[in-house]
């Protein structure tokens, strides 16, 4: 069943109210290494190591081979350090002290030897143990060949992501991590929300409400006043399927003085949800017809990153032209399974 509306009726006005973004863009509202004195890198990675193994028996780990043993692996062969401890309680040897996540490689260390990790050492002007210079930078070898033993888990563990990961693989993995908090998905930065995929929709509802939702597969999705000046975007919101899709219109200029339209639909749900639907975007009229059809993104990729790739429907203002009326586009909108 296809929904148009025309006229001027309320129902009309709230589906099709735009959103300047003024100046602020799219929106809704309006190591040096240690030496030298300190031995040498196989006596600092050989003291490093006992020190941690010290440092596990303080807290309380009872199942540790002998320190002879480790430092022996460490200082002879670095790549196959072997320890009997569980993986908890020697990750829980690299949290940070200010943001408790782990202090990953490349690994510094303060002058007394306590660690921090490199996003948070940045922000600091001394050890938030002991209050110590951070510099000169020390870097602690030793560590770092332990923690490239270890699995460490994704920071997102509390939210329910069970993977545990080499500290190589962590950062790229927690970028698309399911289980990291979404966003508000709305375009434009003035909405600072995020929490968990289930909050999105009444968020959008509480925070969004001159966004409007259609029911049905197939809809026409009508922006009025497209020749607004600026930039500029219009947003309503599909429903079907058992699910919800944020339908964008962002009138911009991705290059100096040329302004353009980007149309894309995204799914209030997962990437891999994503996959098992299609859309098709079509504008139709004057005996012409310009038509895309995608998988919709997931709102954790969000509309900046379509618009930066084109991946979605780009026409110019010309185009705009050929198929508006009287200053308004409208746009059919079909969601299939596949």
């Amino acid at each position: 069943m296809t929904l148009q509306f025309t006229g001027n009726g309320p129902q009309l006005e709230a589906m099709s109210r735009p959103s300047s973004a003024g100046a602020g863009g799219g929106g809704l509202g309006a190591g040096k290494t240690g030496g030298g004195k300190h031995g040498g890198a196989a006596a600092q990675a050989a003291a490093a190591a006992a020190a941690a193994v010290a440092a596990a028996a303080a807290a309380g780990v009872s199942s540790v081979v002998g320190v002879s043993s480790v430092v022996g692996s460490v200082s002879a062969a670095p790549s196959s350090v072997t320890v009997s401890l569980q993986s908890p309680e020697l990750t829980a040897l690299f949290e940070c002290p200010v943001c408790f996540d782990y202090v990953l490689p490349p690994i510094l260390q303060c002058q007394a030897g306590h660690l921090v990790c490199n996003q948070c050492r940045q922000k600091l002007s001394c050890c938030p143990t002991c209050r110590g210079p951070l510099t000169p930078s020390i870097r602690n070898l030793a560590m770092e060949k332990v923690a490239s033993t270890l699995p460490f888990p994704c920071k997102y563990s509390a939210a329910g992501c069970l993977l545990s990961l080499h500290h190589s693989e962590k950062p790229d993995h927690e970028e698309v991590c399911e289980f990291r908090p979404y966003t508000c998905p709305c375009p434009g930065a003035t909405c600072k929300w995020h929490g968990s995929l289930e909050a999105v929709m009444p968020h959008l509802m509480h925070a969004h409400k001159s966004i409007t939702t259609l029911q049905g597969e197939d809809i026409v999705f009508l922006a009025t006043d497209i020749n607004l000046p600026g930039a500029v975007d219009w947003v309503m919101m599909q429903s079907c399927f058992s699910h919800h899709f944020m339908l964008v219109l962002e009138k911009q200029e991705k290059y100096e003085g040329h302004q353009q339209f980007f149309a894309v639909v995204l799914l209030i749900g997962t990437r891999k949800q994503a996959e098992n639907f299609a859309y098709r975007l079509e504008l139709n009229g004057n005996r012409r017809r310009l038509t895309w059809e995608a998988t919709p993104r997931s709102i954790h990729d969000g509309v900046a990153a379509a618009i930066m790739n084109s991946d979605c429907l780009v026409f110019d203002t010309s185009i705009a032209h050929l198929f508006a009326d009287n200053g308004n586009l409208g746009i059919n909108v079909t969601i299939s399974m596949c």
